[in-house]
């Protein structure tokens, strides 16, 4: 008789059995949301109401309860969110939540591509290229199909990609996404495909990715194939999406994939968040969620921690004019705060004064400057009041600028790099060779040729295409990449090798060189962090680095400057004081929403977001009269204020200083200029 011994299985521990004290940590919806054990859940977390602190709680009970952590997946929208819950996870566990599956999902993609690459028919040391390479390939074919002349209108290559790109992230055919949002360009929509085409060839050819296609690959991959679909699933006992109102079409169906075996999906986010529709997030998906996966449990956190019940008072009232929604009411425990400003200026210098005062005046009383916000829809809605700022002398930071890895100075050496993890990289080998004097557009094509049918491809001294006049610096090369790839030296050795090698081109070729070579020195010590080239590569593209010394140094001001943002930059951050400037019909809404039932949801959901990131004091303010190419005209202030009245909205009254005036304390309602 054979004898078959069962396991004693452990009782499921209750919230007080477990070592960190959830209960007395968490309020009553977070704690629901913590310890949802299975099936699919959606957990609608509106503005500061713990969001993150629910997650990293979640992480810690699941890890704590004794599910590996090697089984947890939890995607978010960017690396750095993700090893900031898994760290705090840590603090208050203990180092077996560094061990769950973590980032974003083009990052998690890449991994399963780089794995099962040869399915899909590329090799496993596939390159990605960032959105400058892919527009660099756009306008690549885009000149090779003769599609550059300009006696006809044609698309630049910006728009191609985000054509492109489209109809990609939203499930579309070009001809759709050119009609709906590009209807000046339905006469070229086969010109249009071919370039779409010959830009998947290219990728294809040169064996490398673009951002888009690690999603919709991932998803080929795990539809095509039951296999490997049923193997990755498997691994995933546990799925969570954090900020999943800005997931697209693909991000949606690939988390039902990931989550296809157990069915235990929790979907993090806030529908009134939902912003980032020009990127392909579609609002939708959180809408649909329920109904995507059966039986969901749906979980609302609605105590607000960070602002005062004023701020949300209106806030709730924006959000009760929305079409599309899950009801929830935010409230707070904090103390009372002013009712939030409306600030009528006369004209759009007038409303520059008054917020450059406001915020002096906020300084004065002990306030510092990056403790206040000034927010808008539009880039250039600020550049009135920038003028106005630096008048008086206020420092201020505007958020956007270039990444790090955008430079074109370290964009020069990862190039290099590049080619010897990829030998048929041709964006990265063209602008290595064009580095090198002599040799132009034709040459570095001839060359490349070379390069694809050599057996060494580093050898390049042996073609018989180079020229005397350049021979020794392209053995200098040749010999350089041959030594870094065929030496087993670490990755901070290699990068300071190429650097070495560059120093000589960034010296010629920018006059601010030795910022530039600050950054070179900064990227040598960063390249310490890792473990491979393939994964510097890897990492850099999906994760960028966003400041360089060229940027800082001229940043940098003796005092925290004041933050100028646009709203969509300014999602999930908060200050002591936020003013949202231009709050015109026309700017917010958009003129282009006002006839579009979504659009304008999004529009609306734009101003609730910026009204949310305020902890104290809110000022909304717009100018009466505007100027445009036609003359000055007046103005009507955004139509989603108008349902706001006097018992959540206070007026202030802006009115010129006569003498004698002093400037009142601010919350009064009646700030006087200057």
């Amino acid at each position: 008789m054979k004898k078959f011994i069962l396991k004693k299985e452990e009782p499921q521990l209750r919230p007080e059995d477990y070592k960190i004290p959830y209960p007395d940590l968490l309020n009553k919806q977070q704690l629901e949301a913590v310890f949802h054990d299975s099936g699919p859940a959606l957990v609608i977390a509106g503005a500061g109401t713990g969001k993150t602190r629910t997650l990293v709680h979640r992480v810690a009970r699941l890890v704590e309860s004794g599910v590996d952590p090697h089984q947890i997946l939890l995607l978010t929208f960017t690396r750095r969110a993700s090893k900031e819950m898994l760290n705090r996870a840590s603090s208050i566990l203990d180092d077996r939540c560094k061990s769950i599956q973590g980032g974003t999902f083009h990052f998690y993609c890449s991994r399963l591509l780089h794995q099962y690459a040869e399915r899909l028919g590329f090799p496993e040391n596939f390159t990605i290229i960032d959105t400058t390479d892919a527009l660099e390939v756009i306008q690549l074919v885009r000149t090779q199909l003769n599609l550059h002349q300009k006696n006809k209108r044609f698309p630049n290559k910006n728009t191609l990609l985000n054509i492109i790109s489209t109809s990609v992230n939203k499930h579309l055919d070009i001809k759709v996404t050119i009609q709906d949002q590009y209807p000046q360009f339905i006469e070229r929509t086969e010109d249009i495909e071919r370039v779409a085409e010959a830009y998947a060839e290219y990728k294809s050819k040169n064996s490398v990715m673009d951002f888009d296609d690690l999603l919709i690959k991932t998803k080929e991959l795990l539809e095509q194939h039951e296999d490997i679909r049923i193997k990755v699933a498997s691994k995933n006992l546990h799925v969570m999406v954090d900020e999943y109102q800005d997931t697209n079409k693909l991000q949606a169906r690939l988390t039902a994939l990931f989550s296809s075996v157990y069915q235990n999906v929790m979907a993090v986010g806030d529908d009134a968040q939902s912003i980032y529709s020009f990127r392909g997030a579609d609002h939708q998906n959180i809408m649909d969620f329920p109904k995507l996966f059966e039986g969901t449990r749906i979980i609302k956190l609605e105590e607000n921690y960070r602002s005062t019940p004023q701020v949300l008072q209106a806030a709730n009232k924006l959000l009760e004019q929305a079409n599309f929604k899950f009801d929830k009411q935010l409230f707070s425990n904090n103390s009372d705060g002013d009712l939030p400003a409306i600030v009528k200026a006369s004209n759009e210098n007038m409303q520059s004064r008054f917020i450059a005062q406001v915020v002096l005046h906020l300084r004065e009383q002990g306030l510092a400057l990056n403790d206040l916000a000034v927010l808008f829809r539009n880039g250039r809605d600020s550049f009135d009041l920038e003028i106005e700022l630096n008048r008086k002398n206020i420092p201020f930071v505007k958020y956007g600028g270039q990444k790090f890895t955008e430079a074109a100075h370290i964009k020069d050496v990862l190039a290099h790099v590049r080619v010897l993890v990829n030998p048929n990289d041709t964006l990265a080998w063209n602008r290595v060779l064009l580095l090198i004097d002599g040799i132009g557009p034709k040459t570095a094509q001839e060359l490349f040729e070379w390069i694809r049918l050599s057996n060494n491809p580093y050898k390049l001294d042996l073609s018989e295409t180079v020229s005397k006049s350049y021979f020794n610096q392209v053995k200098e090369l040749g010999k350089l990449l041959t030594d870094l790839k065929e030496s087993e030296y670490d990755v901070s050795t290699v990068i300071e090798k190429l650097v070495e090698y560059y120093k000589v081109f960034c010296e010629k070729r920018y006059d601010d060189y030795p910022k530039r070579l600050k950054d070179l020195g900064a990227f040598i010590d960063i390249s310490n962090t890792f473990r491979s080239l393939p994964q510097l590569l890897e990492d850099l593209a999906l994760d960028p680095i966003t400041a360089t010394a060229v940027d800082i140094e001229s940043k940098q001001k003796e005092e925290v400057p004041l933050v100028l943002s646009t709203i969509h930059s300014a999602k999930g951050l908060e200050w002591e004081h936020v003013f949202i400037i231009q709050c015109l019909d026309g700017i917010i809404p958009s003129a282009y929403s006002v006839d579009d039932e979504d659009q304008l949801d999004e529009e609306l959901r734009l101003l609730y977001v910026a009204t949310t990131r305020a902890k104290q004091m809110l000022y909304y303010s717009y100018p009466a009269l505007a100027q445009s190419a036609y003359g000055d005209y007046f103005t009507k202030p955004s139509r989603f204020l108008d349902e706001l009245n006097d018992s959540v909205l206070e007026e202030w009254k802006l009115e010129e200083e006569l003498p004698g005036n002093e400037l009142p304390e601010a919350g009064t309602g009646n700030l006087l200029g200057s």
